[in-house]
């Protein structure tokens, strides 16, 4: 069964290319995404993989990180006719299983969604703050101030911002395993409803519920294992990025039953990716 990885990443390009050296099969396409921000010659990216055009300016928080994933997943339905799953990651991700293992442990899988998800609200993950009110993160300067004076208005009213169509929110990870059935139809409802990604626009941190909560609004839902198999650390306290992961971390990853494990870089994670190597040979 053929998989695809989709790959956005925006800076160390040792990692990154190997990254695509280890998923290199003759049964996986690769896809990347550089960040325009990213002053690199795409000549230095691994060939093996295709790389998305045109390359987008994607920012923390803001909408432009479901901008650049919708873009590209359109080229790759549009150049994959066939696929079962199509894995979002970053580079700085890095696999746990060897290729022949993976194909394995997503034989297991195949008519499921694999999307970290939870309900949000008061009984799940309070994070309607981010939808409530309009947020510019990210944005110009004018947006911002635009945002900031609707939000003035809201509370003058008492009012907040609800999802458009009825819609429940749902919020997760922004990494994820979906089929490619799954991705078509939810490109076919964002292009029939423009609403939809109108809303999230000034939405914090879009990327975190965009996807969750479409899936979950679709006949997918029955299909979805609220878990994306990847092994991440944060670090303790508010933060915004999980900590680099380390040689010391080898044996939790193997543990935890994670397809992948993030974040990585070509240095101070060198030992450990080392370490998933020959696991992942000795498999």
């Amino acid at each position: 069964m053929k998989h695809v990885f989709l790959i956005h990443a925006h800076k160390d390009l040792l990692q990154l290319n190997a990254l695509l050296a280890r998923l290199a099969d003759p049964d996986f396409a690769l896809y990347v995404h550089l960040d325009r921000k990213w002053r690199l010659d795409p000549a230095q990216v691994d060939p093996r993989a295709h790389q998305v055009r045109p390359r987008l300016d994607v920012r923390w928080g803001h909408f432009s990180q479901v901008a650049a994933t919708l873009a590209s997943v359109r080229q790759v339905l549009a150049r994959e006719a066939e696929f079962d799953k199509l894995f979002f990651l970053s580079g700085q991700d890095y696999p746990v299983l060897s290729n022949a293992a993976l194909k394995t442990a997503m034989a297991a899988f195949q008519d499921r969604e694999l999307i970290d998800c939870v309900p949000i609200g008061v009984d799940g993950w309070p994070a309607d703050y981010r939808y409530r009110y309009f947020y510019g993160e990210g944005s110009s300067l004018p947006q911002r101030l635009a945002c900031a004076l609707a939000n003035r208005a809201l509370r003058l009213v008492g009012r907040t911002r609800r999802l458009p169509g009825g819609l429940q929110p749902w919020g997760g990870s922004t990494w994820w395993t979906l089929s490619r059935p799954c991705l078509a139809h939810l490109l076919a409802r964002i292009d029939a409803q423009p609403g939809l990604a109108r809303f999230f626009r000034t939405v914090l941190c879009p990327d975190e519920l965009f996807f969750q909560t479409l899936v979950m609004a679709s006949s997918y839902a029955a299909r979805v294992v609220a878990c994306n198999f990847r092994y991440v650390q944060w670090p303790p306290g508010p933060a915004r990025n999980p900590q680099v992961l380390a040689e010391a971390d080898f044996e939790r990853i193997l543990a935890s039953g994670a397809h992948f494990c993030r974040k990585l870089d070509s240095g101070s994670s060198a030992g450990l990716r080392a370490r998933l190597d020959a696991h992942a040979g000795a498999a």
